[in-house]
């Protein structure tokens, strides 16, 4: 999965177990609202558990919930719990460094890089998963 929908997929995931206040959620009906396959879901409710954003309950009744630091989390928690190293893009690019726009190339790019994720991070930081959920509510009455 790629990094972008890792972060969108958890996103999904802590607003869902928002939708459902409390209760205890099996993997598979997580995954039946993001349409994935369980095991995708438990991956990452495996670093949000880490990162004390959700907890697992054992037992007939099991299931994942959120734990209360997790309602005033925000996007960019989340971000860090399943994307804990940005990627840049850069990992594969190996320009020709005898070339002079090969040789300076790559560290243009990181310096802008650099910059887009700052400012992605600082936009994320802005956002909690509480008004995320409170976008939600209206359109999404009532808990199952």
């Amino acid at each position: 999965m790629s990094g972008n929908s890792r972060f969108a997929v958890s996103v999904h995931i802590l607003a869902y177990l928002a939708y459902r206040q409390g209760a205890a959620v099996p993997s598979k009906e997580i995954a039946a609202s993001v349409a994935t396959h369980p095991v995708v879901i438990r991956r990452l409710l495996a670093a949000l558990v880490q990162a004390k954003l959700v907890v697992a309950r054992k037992g007939a009744g099991g299931g994942f919930a959120l734990t209360p630091a997790a309602a005033g989390c925000t996007l960019l928690d989340i971000y860090r719990a399943v994307e804990p190293k940005p990627v840049s893009g850069l990992a594969h690019f190996a320009p020709n460094h005898r070339c002079p726009v090969g040789a300076k190339i790559e560290s243009i790019l990181q310096s802008v890089f650099a910059r887009a994720q700052s400012g992605m991070e600082t936009e994320l930081a802005q956002v909690t998963l509480a008004a995320v959920h409170a976008q939600l509510r209206p359109v999404c009455p009532g808990k199952k």
